[in-house]
């Protein structure tokens, strides 16, 4: 939409269910957070995938949210030609503070209806990281908070985990 001149290029937005729907500012513990999350996976997943941060994701022609962080394929050009969609799409993290009510009932369904296979809602508030699994039609088959006291496996990647111990 910035990019066709309909909306400002700074413009905190994303396209859900057709509406134009303003993002909250992004305040510091939230973005020292969405940092510490982005250098941690990172250093997981190495070049199995790619780290994509607050960029668009297009689950079709209605829905394009811009996530914290996307963990996506790896594929030659890096999306340079298209935004990642559905299937390209491994792990979704939202950070949540004063968003966690639209993260969790909006943006969660949203996901788990285009069959994302998992997302992470970190709530800033209670400083706990709730899994969503079992993506279908009606939401999320399961939610399971996280405990952060030993490494948590990457979704889609065998293997890999990444060390939480710390994060709050």
């Amino acid at each position: 939409m910035a990019e066709s001149g309909i909306l400002a290029p700074d413009a905190r937005v994303e396209l859900i269910e057709g509406e134009i729907v303003d993002m909250p500012p992004i305040g510091a513990p939230h973005a020292a957070l969405v940092t510490m999350l982005q250098n941690r996976l990172i250093a997981a997943i190495g070049a199995r995938a790619l780290a994509r941060i607050q960029n668009p994701i297009r689950l079709d022609s209605r829905n394009e949210p811009e996530p914290d962080i996307a963990l996506v394929r790896n594929r030659s050009g890096h999306y340079r030609d298209r935004h990642p969609g559905p299937a390209d799409v491994l792990l979704l993290v939202e950070v949540a503070d004063s968003s966690l009510r639209y993260d969790r009932d909006v943006k969660m369904a949203l996901y788990a209806r285009f069959g994302i296979p998992e997302t992470w809602l970190v709530n800033l508030a209670d400083a706990t990281l709730t899994a969503f699994r079992a993506p279908g039609p009606q939401g999320y088959a399961m939610a399971e908070r996280l405990r952060m006291d030993s490494p948590i496996p990457v979704p889609g990647l065998e293997g890999l985990s990444v060390d939480l111990t710390d994060l709050f």
